[in-house]
């Protein structure tokens, strides 16, 4: 059970936040105008259930999917959330490719220019779907220069430039809290969701604390770049020494953001470390019983039902499906 009021306390003696700044179980997370707008913006999440998947897997089972958001995934909410409240002319961006199409698309929506910084080898439908947008998709071999060193490297030349991460941010947080308010209508036992730099479960876990909802939130995170899961069992950040190639692309980061951090380290019962394996096994239930198309970022949380079946048991859990953005070629190999 997800205990706000201990976590509250924690991130308050921490000195993490003040209680003025205080986001996580009162107040409202942005001003009522750019939160109207925001919700009028995204497009809710889709909620599957699948009577296939739940006999198969023996569980009560719903599927949150984020495959239908704007350009394909949860990072549409916090794209456009830093958008929407920050005035600069230009934006510049780190991503695999889902939260740098939402900030392409985003930026686009709201008139302004867009960067995004991004790996040689991210999936190409993402790069593309960048470029479409009218951004510059900035491609680097991350084994030369790291993605934040380039960041650096743009920031010195574009002094003005926002710089978005991907899930260190508040409006990121708050963006992606949108989703947790949708999901704390439902009673759910447990919400299981995928783990990267933090964003999207630091945002459902402020949600259900801001809504009063005491669902337990669980992570998903491949046992390949496992840096979050070591990270609270070791009760401090602990970073990867470079980025682990998962086929979880969306999930290649050097560790939790620092914002992030202690509200996981606080908010979190477990995370379950998925192998490649199960994240594949997932995909491809996705597929055959749920008729759902899931990039492998997305098949985490199922993944992480399969990893550890058993705390589910007797339980109504919500597996959130993050994104569905995936290159037909790749997506046509797993499925296989």
């Amino acid at each position: 059970m997800l205990d706000c009021k201990l976590l509250t306390d924690k991130l308050l003696i921490g000195k993490q936040i003040s209680r003025s700044q205080l986001t996580i179980s009162q107040g409202t997370i942005y001003n009522e105008d750019m939160k109207a707008e925001l919700l009028n913006a995204i497009r809710p999440t889709t909620l599957i259930r699948s009577a296939k998947l739940i006999d198969h897997l023996g569980l009560d089972v719903t599927i949150a999917s984020e495959t239908f958001q704007h350009t394909g995934s949860f990072k549409f909410r916090a794209a456009y959330n830093v958008v929407l409240n920050d005035d600069a002319e230009e934006f510049i961006g780190v991503s695999s490719g889902n939260f740098g199409q939402a900030l392409a698309y985003a930026c686009k929506l709201l008139n302004r220019k867009c960067t995004v910084i991004m790996p040689a080898n991210s999936a190409s439908v993402k790069v593309e779907a960048v470029r479409s947008f009218g951004a510059t998709a900035d491609l680097i071999d991350v084994n030369v220069v790291s993605r934040y060193e380039r960041l650096k490297q743009l920031a010195a030349e574009h002094p003005n430039a926002y710089l978005a991460s991907a899930y260190d941010d508040q409006l990121v947080i708050d963006g992606n809290s949108t989703l947790g308010d949708e999901l704390a209508k439902y009673n759910f036992d447990a919400v299981v969701v995928p783990v990267g730099g933090g964003g999207l479960i630091s945002g459902i876990i402020q949600s259900f604390c801001r809504n009063g909802v005491m669902t337990e939130v669980i992570g998903a995170e491949p046992a390949m770049a496992n840096d979050a899961a070591r990270s609270l069992k070791a009760g401090e950040l602990i970073a990867n020494e470079n980025e682990p190639q998962t086929i979880a692309d969306g999930t290649r980061t050097l560790s939790l953001g620092k914002l992030n951090w202690p509200i996981i380290q606080n908010g979190l019962r477990t995370i379950v470390e998925v192998s490649e394996d199960n994240i594949t096994t997932a995909l491809k239930l996705y597929f055959g019983l749920a008729n759902l198309k899931s990039e492998p970022t997305g098949a985490l949380s199922l993944g992480a039902v399969l990893e550890n079946r058993e705390i589910f048991d007797n339980k109504k859990v919500c597996v959130v499906v993050s994104g569905g953005n995936v290159d037909a070629a790749i997506y046509a190999q797993m499925i296989i």
